[in-house]
């Protein structure tokens, strides 16, 4: 089966020559890492059997985050320190998406976007938990994972929380619960992400590219209960090593076409 490396190698050539001027240079450097990721253009790295004395010559790998051949073991010892630190409560993932018309502004500014979209959606998801009718106290423990494409590998920035259903009172003596497969109202949640991003982008200049209209529609925020926290982890876990695309999902790469393998969102059905 063909794999992101080979798809790399193929066709990123043609794609940087003719997009390379618009990407960030960071983008192209990880193109480039994974094409020549364990090739011998890295260099060789020789091992010696310890039995028969026999010398093994290996290809070095790039080491690059994005790469799906070497993050593997980073991504499962990630997942493996996150559930050690667990709370033993129920657990809730809350994902926060910026809305399409966003999506230019943010796809140029990305790390002062990025910052923005990390702030407000903690910053609004804090102050609604420590409204007196929800959990009463800000002092919430959780993670979150940038996720900057969709499934068919659209460009759809949004954040992932893993958020326990509970913290701590403001004197730090006190454990307060959510209630059972509840922790704050979504709908005051994207409000208030809203206005704290509107907020952050005047502060970085960047509110004359957006449209007024996208002010004044909703913003979409999902909070659903995940048991103990476990599930969640072990989904985000593979995109904090990895790119959005892993090798299993790659079908064919002929005739200048890639054919992937995609799930639509609520359907298990691979399509």
């Amino acid at each position: 089966m063909p794999t992101v490396a080979e798809v790399v190698r193929r066709y990123g050539p043609e794609y940087l020559d003719r997009f390379g001027d618009r990407m960030p240079p960071s983008h192209a450097k990880v193109l480039r890492s994974i094409a020549a990721c364990r090739t011998g253009e890295l260099g060789t790295v020789l091992y010696r059997c310890e039995d028969c004395g026999k010398i093994h010559a290996v290809a070095r790998s790039c080491g690059d985050r994005h790469c799906p051949t070497c993050q593997r073991n980073k991504a499962e010892a990630w997942l493996a320190k996150q559930v050690d630190r667990l709370l033993p409560c129920p657990s809730f993932l809350i994902t926060f998406t910026l809305p399409a018309e966003l999506r230019e502004v943010a796809r140029r500014h990305q790390r002062a976007v990025y910052g923005a979209l990390f702030e407000a959606s903690s910053q609004a998801l804090r102050a609604e938990a420590a409204e007196p009718k929800h959990l009463g106290t800000d002092r919430l423990g959780f993670v979150g994972v940038l996720h900057t494409w969709g499934r068919t590998l659209e460009y759809h920035p949004h954040v992932h929380y893993v958020v326990p259903g509970a913290g701590l009172s403001g004197d730090g003596t006190r454990w307060l619960p959510s209630r059972p497969g509840f922790l704050v109202p979504v709908k005051p949640l994207g409000q208030v992400f809203r206005g704290k991003f509107r907020d952050r982008l005047e502060a970085e200049g960047l509110l004359d590219g957006v449209d007024p209209a996208v002010w004044r529609r909703d913003w979409v925020v999902h909070c659903q209960p995940t048991g103990d926290g476990r599930r969640s982890l072990r989904y985000l876990a593979p995109y904090v090593f990895r790119v959005a695309i892993g090798d299993q999902r790659i079908v064919s790469c002929e005739d200048g076409r890639v054919v992937f393998t995609y799930r639509k969102v609520g359907s298990n059905r691979s399509r």
